[in-house]
């Protein structure tokens, strides 16, 4: 068995729920989206946690163009792999108790969706990665531009320019290794051994940066997100937020660096300095929102800021802190995404100061929002804690000082989204807060899973880290491999 199955199996599933009438497709959806989760795990159940790319498929796509349908899965595309097809089916779960119209349609679009991002955490040929890349894209567009909120058109368009300038100019520096490998493909070894000068490097790097840089997203190219992520409906923030930006961080991590790493030496400290401003600046900013879902898309910006820090100090506590944090990051973010959506299906506010005292009529809500929350703070012995902590160590081991900035976002974190708990579950209940009723059904499946996760990652994150292990070392020794190559040359 092979990977395709993996991104072609959701390609079938979209088509079929397409046609399917009002809320039967959303069951249909969840099926196949169980389905693809099953085939994932068998996938895990076989995978052998070396540096090697496992279940591969190379088929001929247009030969005399060096376009392959390459496509394979080694312990970072794992990772990845094991986060999309987790969380879809729980995003879906998360939409049961919400009436669409055209719903076979807005099903349909996620499982699309999922098949793009299976498609770049998988691909090994440029033009695939920037197909797979395209195709997540849209539609994710039409998800928010028809069925957002009142200022959705404004912020799809957006969201669209920002998305499709950054796609160009990626596309611009995956045509120009193409046409600097040696052996004229877009596989991504040959793309790896391009005949690149440093120099040209340079813009290779900048390329591949605005293009994953805008997904994160980083600052400054972040002004997009908040507003996209509060005018989506929630389904489409939780794509977005839970697993779409990690196909930016995955970018860096499988394309960016390997690809352009001389440019990347060049660029290496302005890259860790604007990520660590995003932590900051998108914290402060949290503080001083009112609106609870809004609060948690800037949550977001800052705690992928530290993701971003790690990977670009080029170190293997940076690179495996970003990995299971990715994972980490969309577990509860997902679930930080749902606690609003009930409460605002429930009040029809997401203000803060309307809200007050819903702990004493729904505890069990209360008890998932907390320990989302103190998963999201990074309180030790929570799936949060784990990533940070490897995290910051590896900023450290590149400067201790943009460390000490970044590690800000413990105590900015811990404040803002502690405070947003308090005024929203404690104190005493209002004319609103007094008729919320507590979670049931799907709602109770769905935060239970995420606890349960929070939880478990939590006091054992080691099999996840074991995954991506020996990939990660590999892909960093190969890249060091040429910085030493390069300043050998520069001696001689």
């Amino acid at each position: 068995m092979t990977v395709s199955i993996l991104i072609f199996l959701p390609v079938v599933a979209a088509i079929i729920t397409a046609f399917i009438k009002n809320g039967a497709a959303k069951h249909v959806a969840l099926f196949f989206a169980v389905a693809e989760l099953a085939v994932a795990v068998f996938f895990l159940s076989r995978f052998v946690p070396d540096a090697s790319t496992q279940f591969t498929v190379i088929k001929p796509w247009i030969p005399k163009l060096g376009i392959y349908f390459t496509a394979g899965i080694d312990g970072i595309s794992m990772v990845l792999v094991l986060l999309t097809t987790l969380l879809v089916p729980l995003i879906i779960l998360t939409t049961y108790q919400h009436q669409y119209k055209n719903a076979g349609a807005f099903y349909a679009l996620i499982l699309f969706m999922q098949a793009g991002m299976l498609t770049v955490f998988t691909a090994l040929n440029g033009f695939l990665f920037y197909v797979g890349w395209e195709a997540a894209l849209i539609p994710i567009y039409f998800i928010c531009a028809l069925w957002g909120g009142e200022n959705r058109i404004r912020i799809t368009i957006k969201f669209f320019i920002y998305t499709f300038a950054g796609s160009l100019f990626m596309l611009i520096g995956i045509i120009y290794l193409y046409l600097s490998s040696p052996s004229k493909t877009y596989e991504l070894n040959d793309l790896y051994n391009a005949a690149v000068t440093a120099k040209a490097q340079s813009w290779v790097f900048w390329a591949f940066f605005l293009a994953f840089a805008i997904k994160m997203p980083v600052f400054p190219f972040h002004t997009w997100q908040p507003d996209t992520y509060t005018e989506a409906p929630s389904a489409g923030t939780m794509m977005l937020s839970g697993i779409m930006l990690k196909m930016g961080v995955y970018g860096v991590i499988r394309w960016l660096i390997p690809n352009a790493p001389l440019g990347f030496l060049q660029w290496q400290t302005l890259a860790v300095i604007l990520s660590v401003i995003g932590i900051v600046y998108a914290a402060l900013i949290a503080f001083n929102q009112k609106d609870g879902k809004r609060l948690v898309a800037y949550s977001s910006i800052s705690h992928v800021g530290l993701i971003a820090a790690g990977i670009f100090s080029w170190n293997l506590e940076g690179v495996q802190g970003a990995m299971i944090q990715m994972l980490n990051h969309g577990i509860n973010v997902v679930g930080l995404f749902f606690v609003w959506d009930i409460i605002s299906r429930r009040l029809n506010t997401r203000e803060l100061a309307n809200l007050g005292g819903i702990a004493k009529v729904a505890p069990q809500f209360a008890t998932a929002f907390l320990i989302i929350t103190l998963g999201t703070v990074a309180l030790p012995l929570s799936n949060g804690f784990i990533g940070e902590f490897l995290l910051l160590k590896g900023v450290f081991n590149y400067n201790n000082w943009i460390a000490t900035v970044a590690g800000l976002t413990i105590i900015f974190g811990a404040v803002y989204m502690l405070r947003m708990y308090k005024k929203a579950m404690q104190g005493g209940t209002n004319e609103l807060t007094v008729l919320f009723t507590d979670i049931t059904g799907t709602e109770k499946l769905v935060l239970g899973i995420i606890c349960v996760l929070v939880i478990v990652l939590g006091v054992y994150p080691q099999p996840v880290l074991h995954i991506s292990e020996a990939a990660v070392k590999n892909l960093i020794d190969t890249v060091n491999a040429k910085f030493v190559d390069a300043a050998v040359n520069n001696i001689r």
